[in-house]
């Protein structure tokens, strides 16, 4: 849902960040109506998407790990199509200014429920507001993430919402992406080993597991949902985009392309505090290769814009 919203709350004013309430309220017609009157069990699924599976969790820490290398120490951030906002705290340092940009007010309001409020992380402007028409000054915000394929999930609107995202992100700022290339792949050499070997073979050092699996093909994983309406984009073409616009790419990295797609084995792994820790480290070096981008169900990228050059 790349035109989700959010309750109100003040923001920043035009001199330091996003618009003003008053400009906010322009930004709220879209033809994407049926966000409005989401249930609210449909907000909370969206919510559990990342929890109560071991490959669940993978696939949530693996996001989480991301933004945390990627986020700034300060400034204003925002989370567009934030949905209930489960990766909104990981925006930004301790010292940032959070915002989550949705379409729907339930989902805004369940984030704001939801959220822990034990930590200086967890204080959130909720907007509700269109990312195609994102009621904040542009050039004003220190990092712009949008995961969870709300890029691709935009369609043929997909182009201009990446426009109105880079338009965010001031100089020397960062965008965050999430894309999904293709179906999918897994390591072939994990994928035939018994669930207990995989388990002690992980106690390894990543770095000698990650050379064990190089030695075998990766087996391409089936399509598993419809493509209409959704647009894959390529690394390829983002990194070709930034590189003529003078933006550098800081990370691109395919999410779990090891195991990611084998449920059982993860759950056993989970058992084994230090296996699953290697696991972690294992899914991130194999998926800053680019061999492992082009099938990637989904691939995460850090960008920073050019910093102004001043005289």
């Amino acid at each position: 849902m790349a035109r989700r919203s959010s309750d109100q709350s003040p923001g920043p004013s035009r001199a330091g960040g996003p618009a003003p309430e008053a400009d906010r309220a322009a930004a709220a017609p879209s033809p994407h109506a049926r966000f409005l009157e989401l249930p609210e069990d449909r907000a909370l699924r969206e919510w559990r998407r990342y929890e109560g599976t071991a490959q669940r969790e993978l696939f949530r820490q693996l996001r989480e790990r991301f933004l945390d290398r990627h986020a700034v120490p300060t400034g204003w951030t925002i989370d567009v199509g934030s949905g209930p906002g489960r990766f909104t705290a990981r925006i930004g340092g301790a010292e940032a200014r959070r915002i989550a940009l949705d379409l729907s007010p339930q989902m805004l309001r369940l984030g704001r429920r939801l959220t822990p409020t034990s930590t200086p992380e967890s204080a959130v402007d909720r907007v509700r507001g269109d990312a195609l028409r994102p009621p904040f000054a542009a050039g004003s915000l220190a990092e712009v993430v949008a995961v969870g394929n709300t890029l691709g999930f935009e369609g043929t609107e997909g182009p201009e919402l990446l426009g109105q995202l880079e338009g965010l992100v001031r100089p020397g700022g960062v965008l965050v992406l999430e894309i999904a290339p293709g179906p999918g792949q897994r390591s072939s050499y994990l994928r035939r080993l018994p669930v207990g070997a995989v388990v002690r073979l992980l106690a390894s050092p990543p770095t000698l597991v990650a050379a064990r699996t190089r030695r075998e093909p990766f087996s391409r994983e089936p399509r598993r949902h419809r493509e209409a309406g959704f647009h894959r984009w390529t690394v390829a073409e983002l990194s070709a985009r930034w590189a003529a616009r003078g933006w550098s790419v800081r990370e691109t990295m395919a999410v779990a392309p090891a195991l990611g797609a084998d449920p059982g084995r993860l759950k056993e792994i989970a058992r084994a505090s230090r296996s699953w820790a290697h696991l972690l480290e294992l899914e991130e070096e194999l998926g800053r290769e680019p061999a492992r981008w082009p099938d990637a169900a989904a691939v995460l990228l850090a960008a920073q814009r050019a910093a102004r050059i001043t005289s």
